[in-house]
């Protein structure tokens, strides 16, 4: 990601691959913005894109993020009219040309495709460096002009017409106004029928950075017992710059990292600083935060692989460095005296974005900016979907979703959505078929499901649930996927993959909460039928009948499932069952629609079952009992899931359904109980 690509000129195409390159001649004009390949049903949510005839490919995995940003709006102001530009983001994209039956020429420099198609763009909107959602701004502007994406650099190196020029133009940095300027200047001439949220600028690790471990909690602590004032010595760090120190998670797999609730900080004895997080002290010293989130109590804490990095600039001459903080569960620290990140444009999904002429912000659902972005969900009419995501990890998911579900709009997670383009005009034949279960008896037995998260998440449909998928144990064990079905509009094909290479033990099932991620008890009554509708409409067009949702949430955490949002699933899908994110387990609702809590575990295989002996332990074998597994997708994969599967296995009170089969029975039995236990709440 550190590589910087040379202008090689105009001509002269380097390629490899079975078709040479010296074919290639893009000459034809520029079309007006808003013609082109596009068609768009009234029916579905996303449009469909033109079939590429021919596709030229480049790996841009090691350009910076302004040459990706570049090419990435190129990508949409060409495929807009017909695809031919495919860029690898990484290695995930590489399978999926296998899809795409077209002749493929591979650019062995893909930014000689920027002297290629200028002629096929109007010319450039130039941002801000100064003001970095000035991108976001110029991303929407290139969408309605036709143009693309440039640093002030990039545009005079490839000599590109300058369409507009956004330095200087916004004089101050508040996002409110930035984006109160582009609803009310820019929107009237945006594609009303999508939303899009991506953030401008994203932080990328420098190569080659040494961190030295200071502290590490040796134990898997979840309860905050080891909570305490700890004091690091990060002397050995001193005589650079600054000094850096990142809080991370000893266990990456079962959710409770490093918690802090406040850091002081003495340079030879005199304190320097001392914050809290979510200060405005903290904000000043905080250089990656993004991938950590904010607790209910205070406290900033990053699980799994995330993690947050402060920087320290102590007086010229410290000699010692020591920081104390009041912390605790599973906490790793580390120091570093070399700056560990960059920021630099923040360049997926914006050929989506600009194909489509979409308006794109980046707002907190909080405070004012979530005032302004609930405004701008209003204007829209129910069921428009809103692609990308939301700033502040976890916490602005949460609201954001729940924001968007009060203005009757779903969310489909797409920020790192790739080649949407090209993979939304592959046609695919996607079975509608429904798998039917095995009818079998009812015994007093506990039967467990398990069903692997996310598939509501359109980038993990295309890139770390393929790596999954190629697990060589996929198939060893029973387990519930569960999947997009709007990847019908985005990627048919990629839905079509997962459907022709499924085997008995693989059932697709569809992700929060449907046609789109979103918190049912949110909406407004009148307009949930309306998402319930389409979602329908989805289901029957790619043959799933269970779903995997959420509802919303309040302080203590979530809602169970209200009757009359189960009723407008009745009434408007094939549904034969709903597994509830709940995190405890528990049947929520019987009968012919039934509503089970998911029951979840920290840790892996053997402490999953420790977890669910403890969870059946007042079971008294006189009936059956029903738990809804839910598998962490991204610290599990199908070799962990097979190693559950044999202990459960082993233990004869326990048999492992697919899903299809497990609701049978809940729709069977006479008592299915037990009730959903009080509500969780976690370190969040």
């Amino acid at each position: 990601m550190v590589s910087r690509r040379a202008f090689l000129g105009t001509t002269g195409l380097a390629a490899t691959g079975a078709v040479a390159a010296s074919w290639f001649s893009p000459t034809a004009a520029p079309a007006a913005a808003g013609s082109g390949g596009l068609s768009w049903d009234r029916r579905r949510l996303l449009p469909r894109f033109a079939t590429a005839r021919r596709l030229q490919v480049g790996d841009i995995q090691h350009l910076t993020g302004d040459e990706q940003l570049l090419l990435g709006t190129l990508q949409g102001a060409v495929n807009r009219h017909r695809p031919e530009l495919y860029f690898h983001y990484d290695d995930a994209d590489k399978p999926w040309l296998s899809s795409i039956d077209v002749p493929q020429t591979v650019h062995e420099d893909p930014l000689e495709l920027v002297a290629a198609y200028a002629d096929r763009v109007a010319g450039a909107i130039v941002y801000d460096p100064e003001v970095r959602d000035s991108i976001n701004v110029a991303t929407t502007l290139a969408g309605l002009r036709g143009a693309v994406v440039a640093s002030p650099e990039l545009a005079a190196a490839y000599e590109l017409p300058v369409v507009d020029d956004l330095r200087g133009r916004f004089t101050g940095q508040d996002k409110v106004d930035i984006y109160r300027w582009q609803l009310d200047e820019l929107w009237p001439q945006c594609e009303h029928r999508l939303l899009t949220g991506l953030p401008p600028t994203r932080v990328v690790d420098v190569e080659g950075v040494t961190w030295r471990e200071v502290a590490r909690e040796a134990e898997q602590i979840r309860d905050e017992s080891n909570r305490d004032h700890y004091t690091v010595d990060v002397s050995a760090e001193l005589g650079g710059e600054a000094v850096y120190v990142k809080f991370s998670d000893g266990f990456g797999n079962d959710g409770w990292g490093a918690s802090v609730a406040s850091v002081s900080v003495l340079a030879d004895g005199v304190e320097i600083a001392a914050f809290v997080p979510g200060s405005p002290e903290e904000e000043q010293v905080l250089v990656e935060g993004g991938n950590s989130s904010l607790g209910g109590d205070g406290n900033r804490f990053a699980d799994g692989g995330n993690f947050f990095v402060y920087r320290l600039a102590p007086p010229e001459g410290t000699t010692t460095l020591e920081v104390t903080v009041d912390m605790w569960n599973q906490y790793v620290v580390s120091a570093t005296d070399t700056a560990p990140t960059r920021v630099e444009p923040f360049p997926h999904f914006r050929d989506y974005v600009v194909a489509t002429q979409a308006m794109v912000v980046w707002l907190d659902p909080n405070g004012e900016p979530g005032e302004l972005l609930s405004e701008i969900f209003a204007l829209s009419e129910p069921t428009t979907p809103y692609l990308g995501w939301f700033s502040n990890d976890v916490a602005g998911e949460w609201g954001g979703v729940d924001l968007a579900a009060t203005q009757s709009v779903e969310v489909l997670p797409a920020d790192f959505f790739a080649n949407g383009t090209v993979l939304g005009g592959v046609p695919a034949r996607i079975s509608s078929r429904r798998r039917r279960a095995p009818r079998t008896e009812l015994t007093d037995t506990v039967y467990v499901t398990m069903t692997v998260g996310e598939g509501d998440n359109l980038q993990y449909c295309q890139r770390h649930m393929r790596t999954l998928w190629d697990n060589p144990d996929r198939g060893a064990a029973p387990t519930n996927w569960t999947i997009s079905p709007v990847l019908a509009d985005a990627a048919p094909a990629i839905f079509r993959y997962y459907q022709e290479t499924a085997t008995e033990n693989d059932l697709l099932v569809c992700g929060p909460s449907g046609a789109g991620y979103t918190y049912g008890g949110s909406w407004p009554q009148e307009d949930f039928d309306a998402y319930t509708d389409v979602t329908g409409r989805y289901l029957r067009e790619t043959g799933l009948d269970l779903v995997y949702a959420y509802n919303n949430r309040d302080d203590d955490g979530w809602i169970p499932m209200p009757e009359w949002v189960i009723d407008s699933y009745r009434r408007n899908t094939q549904l034969g069952g709903i597994m509830q994110s709940w995190d405890g387990g528990g049947v929520i609702a019987a009968g012919d629609l039934p509503v089970i809590g998911h029951f979840n575990a920290p840790g892996q295989a053997v402490e999953f079952k420790q977890g669910l002996d403890d969870y059946i332990a007042q079971w008294d074998g006189t009936r059956p009992l029903f738990v809804s597994a839910g598998i962490f997708a991204w610290g599990w994969n199908p070799t962990d899931i097979a190693e559950l599967h044999q202990l459960l296995a082993a233990d004869d009170r326990y048999q492992v359904l697919l899903g299809h089969a497990f609701f049978d029975l809940l729709r069977r039995a006479p008592n299915p109980g037990p009730p959903p236990p009080p509500r969780p709440s976690g370190q969040g």
